[in-house]
């Protein structure tokens, strides 16, 4: 079973080290021994730092993979054309739980960072750096490394540096919700979605990008594009950082040049020799089978070519002697639940889609598995961020890729194998978990809670739909149509929000005792006949 990742696992390295350089040396590079390790770092003009950025291949390294010189000249074009000085973020928000390479560098290498971001700031004239965390460690480190240069606070530079502290969430990874929260608003998105070249920090044309990108940024500048073109591969120079969890003798971060054989990373960590899938890009990513990734090479293309994902660079492999479905409708109950909560396709689509591929795994049969897949398809390309695009794409990649176990339990009475939670989720809160069945493991399924309609009480104002659609539907007559429904964990909330709003009184709450029997098949929840198809417009 594995274990929550720390937040400094260990970190290995294949050939000459670039970004983990001194990682042998100390715990942690402080800035005079980052200076003895990388040697000084001589400001650059802003289109010289973009030509680098482009020889270098340089994209984004925090999932979405943007070219990075692109980004550099938008964001002093538009800070030109409008007469602002612009503003450059960090984000160091790794709040996926499979991830951990953004965090491992802003422990150890923090000073590397800050060479990147702070050759950026001085290229276009900027005047306010932030850094993004969500962790106590990355938060410490980082402060500690503002300090060691005299950029706390601005007190002894022009440049106004902080870090920006987040609560541990999906959604807070992402750009704008990073933006958001340091304008002190929410760490979520905002609804709309704006280009922060254009407008981002108070409006002012903004350069934001992961830790690994601005480390990576500033290993070029050092050694220049032809030195970092003769690591990797041609057309993507250099090396990545991953984060290999799941079923692995040994998590880790590694460091590694593009077109290593992904086979051989996996071996490094002790993952089975012959895997039943591995996930590549983590929980916004895609699965492979065996096959295919004993044949991919670690590198953006080649991984979309065989149908993977190098996303933020989390790999996931898991064993044969776990059921893949019910692996994976454990991280589509966590990504139900780390929804916003803001947008139709986070707030029903999601926790639908998770309830669907539990139909599945509970015999809901070739309806259930067709409902999932209309579910998937409608919440993409609708959302206020990423995120509901991610998680679909997963689910996708799920049914595409365990076909032999999805004929079994759409067909028959399911493959047979528990779910052991190899891979590594959180709880509510941030708490890590990769215990089966534990927090997070259950939140999609059914709670130990029944909600009950009174209809001496019931006059049909319809606020419990409104309020808890998963549960409550009304009919032609304008009532509810259940009496008694089981609440979802993740909707416990909401249906406690339903019986105290209600205008007539007629809704109450009780526990359901049956909920504490331990459930069928491998620890996964059992739904109601019809109850998750229902809910997934069936």
């Amino acid at each position: 079973m594995n274990e929550a990742l720390p937040d400094v696992p260990e970190v290995r390295v294949v050939g000459l080290p670039q970004l983990t350089s001194g990682f042998d040396l100390v715990e942690r590079l402080d800035l005079p021994m980052h200076l003895k390790v990388h040697g000084p770092l001589e400001p650059m003009g802003g289109e010289q730092l973009a030509r680098l950025a482009e020889r270098v291949a340089l994209r984004g390294r925090g999932g979405a993979g943007f070219p990075f010189h692109k980004k550099l000249r938008a964001v002093a074009e538009s800070a030109i054309k409008r007469g602002v000085r612009p503003v450059v973020v960090v984000n160091g928000s790794e709040d996926e739980p499979a991830c951990r390479k953004d965090t491992v560098l802003i422990n150890r290498a923090p000073h590397l960072i800050l060479d990147g971001a702070l050759l950026c700031a001085e290229a276009l004239g900027a005047r306010t750096l932030v850094v993004g965390v969500t962790r106590e460690s990355t938060q410490r480190s980082m402060e500690a490394a503002l300090a060691e240069r005299g950029l706390n606070n601005g007190r002894r530079s022009a440049l106004r540096a902080r870090v920006q502290r987040n609560p541990v969430r999906m959604v807070t990874g992402a750009a704008a919700s990073l933006i958001r929260s340091i304008d002190g608003g929410p760490a979520i998105p905002p609804g709309r979605k704006t280009s922060a070249s254009r407008s981002g920090v108070g409006g002012a044309p903004t350069l934001l990008s992961n830790a690994e990108t601005f480390a990576q940024l500033a290993i070029a500048a050092r050694i220049g594009p032809e030195r970092y073109g003769n690591t990797g591969l041609y057309d993507e120079p250099g090396t990545v950082l991953l984060t290999v969890s799941g079923a692995v003798a040994r998590p880790m971060v590694i460091e590694v040049p593009t077109g290593v054989p992904l086979r051989y990373v996996l071996q490094l960590a002790g993952a089975p020799p012959v895997p039943q899938g591995v996930l590549t890009g983590g929980y916004h990513g895609k699965w492979l089978d065996a096959a295919t990734a004993g044949e991919a090479v670690v590198s953006r293309g080649s991984l979309d070519a065989v149908g993977g994902s190098l996303g933020a660079g989390a790999i996931l492999p898991i064993g044969q002697e776990t059921c893949p479905l019910g692996e994976s409708l454990r991280v589509a109950q966590w990504l139900a639940e780390e929804s916003a909560g803001q947008c139709g396709p986070c707030y029903l689509g999601l926790p639908a889609a998770a309830r669907g591929m539990a139909d599945i795994l509970n015999g809901g049969g070739p309806a259930a598995l067709e409902a999932l897949k209309q579910v998937a398809r409608n919440v993409k390309r609708r959302g206020a961020c990423s995120h509901p695009d991610g998680s679909a794409m997963f689910l996708e990649s799920t049914v595409k890729a365990f076909t032999d176990d999805l004929a079994a339990h759409v067909l028959g009475n399911g493959c047979g194998r528990p779910v052991q939670g190899v891979l590594p989720l959180y709880e509510g809160g941030g708490t890590p978990t990769g215990v089966p069945g534990g927090g997070a493991a259950r939140e999609g399924g059914p709670s130990r809670q029944r909600i009950h309609v009174d209809w001496t009480l019931c006059r049909g104002h319809g606020l419990c739909a409104d309020i808890l659609p998963e549960v409550f539907q009304l009919g032609a007559d304008g009532f509810p149509t259940v009496a008694q429904a089981e609440v979802p964990r993740y909707a416990e909330a909401k249906a406690l929000r339903a019986v105290r709003r209600c205008p007539a009184l007629a809704l109450r709450i009780e526990e359901d005792n049956r909920a504490a029997q331990p459930p069928a098949r491998g620890d996964l929840p059992v739904l109601s006949p019809g109850r998750g198809r229902r809910a997934l417009g069936r």
